[in-house]
């Protein structure tokens, strides 16, 4: 037997009545006929109580014989079976599991700190009772090797300055990198009988001695990207203008004049602080 096999046993609230009435019955017969066989009667009744199985809604029991495999209840309700059933309550609802923050390093070689939330519950109660050891603790297990395998695979960030211009990042690409974690432990959890349901990055940071040099990094590049649109900008700008006094015939300029011009709309555009205009009470050459 290498599959799981749903069985149904007798009703277990027919059964109840019949263990009671023989066990209650033998009781009176024994006392009132004073014939100790009945009492053979009362203890086999009495065995019959250890055949009742419960099973609630979501759970299943599975059910073995002397270490031989019989099959698994799902449906739920009050069941009777062989009495010398071994019973082993295995739950159908979905379960959450939050891993640890693990320290791994990304595809550029960067530490980060990383952790992952996983949605799963078992749909094959024969695997999971049978093909591993303890498939809540093989869960946990695969689930922090998957989260390993996947940091290595993508880089935290891009860093198209160094070359490294990835399409898919473990900080961006948030709908990517969850199919692929999904995909990598529902391979790994197949072997248990478990279907993932959800699987997504809980937890994601660069780990605490370069936390603080990459977050310089990225005001950088924010620095450097702002810079470039205010110097697109300010061209833009200083173009228009010399476009313009061209064109209306305002001032004529020759080629130093338009030079310096360009060099005070530059520093005035592109400046951090406002400018302070200084009047020139003379004539263009003073």
């Amino acid at each position: 037997m290498k599959a799981e096999k749903i069985i149904k046993p007798a009703n277990g609230y027919l059964m109840l009545f019949v263990t009671l009435l023989f066990f209650a019955g033998s009781i009176a017969l024994a006392i009132q006929q004073r014939n100790p066989l009945y009492l053979l009667i009362t203890a086999i009744s009495f065995i019959g109580f250890f055949g009742f199985i419960l099973v609630n809604p979501n759970t299943s029991q599975v059910i073995l014989l002397f270490g031989k495999y019989v099959g698994t209840i799902k449906d739920n309700g009050l069941y009777w079976a062989n009495p010398f059933f071994t019973k082993k309550k295995i739950s159908l609802r979905a379960s959450n599991f939050d891993s640890e923050r693990l320290k791994v390093n990304d595809k550029l070689g960067n530490p980060i700190m990383i952790s992952t939330i996983l949605v799963w519950r078992v749909t094959d109660t024969y695997k999971a009772a049978f093909d591993v050891d303890n498939y809540e603790n093989f869960v946990r297990v695969q689930t922090d090797a998957a989260v390993r395998k996947l940091a290595s695979m993508y880089p935290y960030d891009n860093f198209a300055d160094e070359g490294h211009d990835e399409d898919i990042t473990l900080r961006s690409s948030v709908n990517e990198v969850s199919e692929a974690l999904e995909k990598e432990i529902e391979e790994r959890l197949a072997i248990a009988g478990i279907e993932v349901l959800e699987a997504r990055i809980g937890y994601l940071a660069y780990a605490q001695e370069i936390a603080s040099a990459m977050l310089k990094r990225q005001q950088a590049t924010a620095i450097v990207a702002a810079r470039h649109k205010i110097v697109e900008g300010a061209v833009s700008m200083v173009e228009m203008a010399l476009t313009e006094l061209s064109k209306k015939n305002i001032v004529d300029l020759d080629d130093e004049r338009k030079a310096a011009m360009v060099s005070n709309l530059m520093v005035i555009l592109c400046g951090d602080k406002e400018a302070t205009p200084v009047v020139n009470a003379g004539t263009l050459n003073h």
